[in-house]
């Protein structure tokens, strides 16, 4: 049987976090979601190994998603790290260049867009990941 990946999506945002978890599960995706950067650090631990770790910028203290991706970007094997926000800046976008981020979007996101950015991010990092082991 095909494993299906794995994505962990953080919203503080209820709503924000079922719209991405339906749509996404729609496209074959296995979704785990999180309301904070706590509850998101637990799940990385307890579950790990995430194919993609989606997070809102802005959450429960300005620019902790930023945070998240950088914890993020220590798991072995990396997962692609994708920030979004509805506070977009020059200032943000530059510390997110800073951080491994695969892809920065902002809000309201463009569902199509970043479906095809997800599947060609998680399809060339699994590839990658089968390649190193």
């Amino acid at each position: 049987m095909v494993r299906k990946p794995s994505l962990l999506i953080v919203d503080d945002e209820p709503n924000v976090l079922l719209t991405l978890k339906l749509v996404l599960e729609e496209d074959g995706y296995q979704i785990s979601t999180a309301g904070s950067f706590a509850e998101a650090e637990k799940l990385m631990v307890a579950v790990g190994n995430f194919d993609a770790i989606l997070t809102d910028l802005w959450m429960e203290k300005e620019d902790i998603g930023l945070e998240l991706a950088r914890s993020a970007s220590k798991l072995k094997p990396r997962p692609v790290i994708v920030i979004f926000t509805g506070y977009g800046s020059p200032g943000n976008a530059r510390a997110a260049l800073g951080v491994p981020v695969d892809y920065f979007a902002l809000k309201p996101l463009d569902v199509d867009e970043l479906k095809r950015v997800l599947n060609r991010l998680v399809v060339a990092n699994t590839a990658e990941r089968r390649w190193q082991s």
